[in-house]
């Protein structure tokens, strides 16, 4: 089962804090700021799981959010967001979780780790 996890996210810091927090929990992390680079990424890499933030320069997350899901409805998505209004958001529901940015990055590992362990029990990974 692979552990691939992407993070898109346009602040250089959170993608890189993220990426070492998480490679450091036996994820294989791949990154992006970028919008336009999510569908490419995951037909290549087939992440196990996103965590994405809502606010993106190039894109609205809970956009790309929705066409994710349209197109691979089984790929858990984290919203990992510095803004606490958005989690009453229709669009917000179709996210497996939703988590509040922090630099105590517990709360998202933990939410990674279920996210994960039901795509082995379900056997979608």
């Amino acid at each position: 089962m692979s552990k691939t996890v992407m993070i898109v996210d346009d602040e250089e810091s959170i993608r890189s804090l993220c990426g070492v927090e998480l490679a450091e929990e036996g994820y294989n992390v791949i990154t992006t700021g970028v919008c336009q680079e999510v569908p490419e990424l995951i037909a290549s890499a087939q992440p196990s799981a996103i965590v994405l933030d809502i606010r993106i320069d190039d894109c609205d997350g809970l956009e790309l959010l929705k066409d994710i899901k349209e197109i691979h409805p089984n790929l858990p998505i984290i919203l990992y967001t510095a803004y606490d209004s958005y989690r009453e958001d229709d669009k917000s529901v179709a996210a497996d979780y939703y988590v509040v940015k922090s630099f105590n990055l517990s709360e998202l590992k933990e939410k990674l780790a279920q996210v994960i362990r039901q795509v082995v029990e379900e056997g979608i990974g």
